[in-house]
């Protein structure tokens, strides 16, 4: 299809109405209330075209690209500015092509805003990473002016491209969304989970928000949530409307879920104490009043900039103004309103946090930007909350370093029971399968008595060591206490499951062997005496395991007694022993 030859205005405006805007809802991950909607073409159908990338190439080839979209921008604003809910945003997406249409101009955006009395902060634009990055320079230019004047940056689809990173180097954005390909069924798929939660880890350390693009299963949301991510969009939430009235300030099944996981344990939140109040200032301010605040409090080195939604922009850092505020001309030029009094050009971005996320991230964001920072600001439910010294920081770090120690095994170092229970309790509140294991050596006592505690110690740290070399880290490795051991997995099928641990289990007699004397290996048993005070032989160390089943289905009372039997007949066989809880 190809669109007829448009000449005049009023040949444009027919177009224009045969399209119009939905708009869907983009909200808190933890709170459900609504942070922006973004603007989706529809009616492109009416026009002949079965896709939205049909319909804008078609205007691309035309070099009508730029000047239709103004036109559509100014109804999908117009029509936003409809919305009865305060401080929202709109997020539309701009197709980088237009940026290299011969009729491409700055400022035109603004002028449609002022027209329609919208801020310049209420509208993010959408980048993709699929689309040209052919003039890397111009790219780079052109995005920073809309910066400049006010606009925010996201990056769509994030990660489906080959440009990905590059881009988001060169914008800088505010915002990376993350593609639907990536969140389908990531609750499943522990690959996914990983990339993910590597993509969020680097994009709050460069002071980016992170939004998961079409969720519509609960086992998606609580993955999103566990991975921090910000914000949400997606059928779960609420579907594209046509209808503004339908559109809500909060979508109450997302704080019902978020207050319904219990699967986390809560000793980890970050106690207010440890939380320091700096008085910020807004972006709105001018020059002046920024000396003025140094001067009122002499002994901050840095002031926290929000906007009117008390949300954290960035940081002003006093060296960066001492020279201008120290000038002889200095506090004349800031009061000079004709000089400049946009605190922008003094912004730098900053490392926060949100309060719900806990000590061990916290330490984790602050240990990746290395020394570069005083500390981490925090934020709750995305509003500017206070910040965290390097002081305090070191306090948590500490007390954290204890809480952990109390809770592992001062033999292996690895966690205990209190891990334990929590990861049986997540499984069971869990969307996917999951498998627990349970290990425990063979004639450990005769062993033990017959070469000695250290030889034991020494057994228990070769099994230790081989578990942690042989599985990776998304599993849960934990040790419940002398020969006794723990492993939990997430997301895989049985048969793999089975293969691995038997693998584990043939190693482990292998490696043990070196413990033992050239006889004893010779005759493949030692004679002690057993707990009668009876001498018999004793086969070679060897471990048993135990494979128990978690599906959704699984009924938790069912546990115990399934496990007393499995742990008892595996303890017969070489290779493991599996069931799977019913309901």
């Amino acid at each position: 299809m190809t669109l007829p030859k448009y000449e005049k205005q009023n040949d444009f405006t027919i177009l224009i109405d045969k399209l119009d805007y939905a708009f869907q809802p983009i909200v808190n991950t933890r709170t459900g209330k609504i942070y922006a909607v973004e603007a989706l073409i529809r009616g492109y159908q009416n026009l002949g075209f079965k896709t939205i990338p049909d319909l804008f190439d078609n205007l691309f080839d035309k070099q009508i690209l730029y000047k239709i979209d103004l036109m559509l921008r100014k109804k999908a604003f117009e029509k936003f500015g409809h919305i009865k809910i305060t401080n929202l945003k709109l997020f539309y997406n701009l197709d980088n092509r237009l940026l290299f249409m011969p009729d491409f101009k700055e400022g035109n955006t603004s002028n449609i805003l002022r027209e329609l009395n919208i801020k310049e902060d209420s509208i993010c634009f959408e980048i993709t990473e699929n689309g040209t990055m052919q003039n890397k320079m111009m790219i780079n230019k052109i995005l920073n002016n809309y910066k400049n004047e006010g606009f925010h940056i996201a990056i769509d689809d994030f990660g489906t491209g080959i440009s990905g990173l590059e881009l988001l180097y060169l914008s800088e954005a505010h915002y990376i969304k993350l593609d639907r390909f990536f969140i389908r069924n990531i609750n499943k798929d522990s690959r996914k989970k990983l990339f993910c939660s590597s993509i969020v880890d680097m994009a709050h350390v460069m002071g980016i928000k992170v939004i998961a693009e079409g969720i519509e299963e609960i086992g998606e949301y609580y993955t999103c949530k566990d991975i921090n991510i910000d914000f949400i969009q997606g059928f779960l939430v609420a579907r594209p409307t046509l209808e503004i009235s339908k559109i809500k300030s909060t979508y109450e099944n997302i704080p019902n879920l978020f207050k319904n996981d219990k699967r986390k344990l809560t000793n980890n939140l970050i106690e207010d104490d440890y939380i320091k109040y700096i008085e910020p200032l807004n972006i709105n301010a001018s020059l002046y009043d920024l000396f003025l605040y140094f001067k009122e409090y002499p002994t901050n080195t840095f002031v926290p900039i929000i906007n009117e939604e008390n949300e954290l922009i960035g940081v002003i850092y006093e060296v960066d103004i001492k020279k201008l505020s120290y000038s002889q001309y200095g506090i004349s030029l800031a009061q000079n309103k004709s000089f400049s009094s946009n605190l922008s050009s003094y912004i730098k971005s900053t490392l926060s946090i949100e309060i719900s996320w806990g000590i061990d991230k916290t330490l984790e964001m602050f240990n990746l930007r290395g020394n570069e920072s005083k500390g981490i600001f925090v934020t709750k439910e995305n509003k500017y909350h206070g910040f965290i010294n390097v002081n305090n920081l070191l306090s948590l770090s500490y007390k954290r370093n204890i809480e952990i120690a109390q809770n592992q095994n001062p033999l292996t170092k690895l966690p205990g029971n209190n891990k334990i229970d929590s990861f049986i309790q997540d499984s069971f509140k869990s969307n996917e399968i999951t498998h627990i294991i349970y290990f425990d050596f063979n004639d450990f006592k005769p062993f033990n008595d017959y070469y000695g505690f250290r030889q034991g110690d020494r057994a228990i740290l070769i099994f230790s060591e081989l578990l942690q070399k042989e599985l990776n880290k998304s599993s849960l490795i934990a040790h419940i206490g002398g020969d006794d051991f723990f492993v939990g997995f997430k997301g895989k099928k049985y048969e793999k499951v089975h293969k691995k641990i038997e693998e584990i289990q043939k190693q482990f007699k292998e490696n043990v062997s070196s413990l033992y004397d050239d006889e004893d290996i010779y005759n493949g048993y030692i004679k002690t005496k057993d707990r009668f005070g009876v001498v018999r032989e004793f086969n070679l160390l060897s471990v048993s395991s135990a494979i128990i089943e978690i599906t959704p289905k699984s009924n938790p009372n069912n546990l115990d007694s399934i496990l007393g039997k499995i742990k008892k007949a595996s303890k017969q066989l070489e290779t493991p022993l599996g069931c799977a809880i019913t309901m």
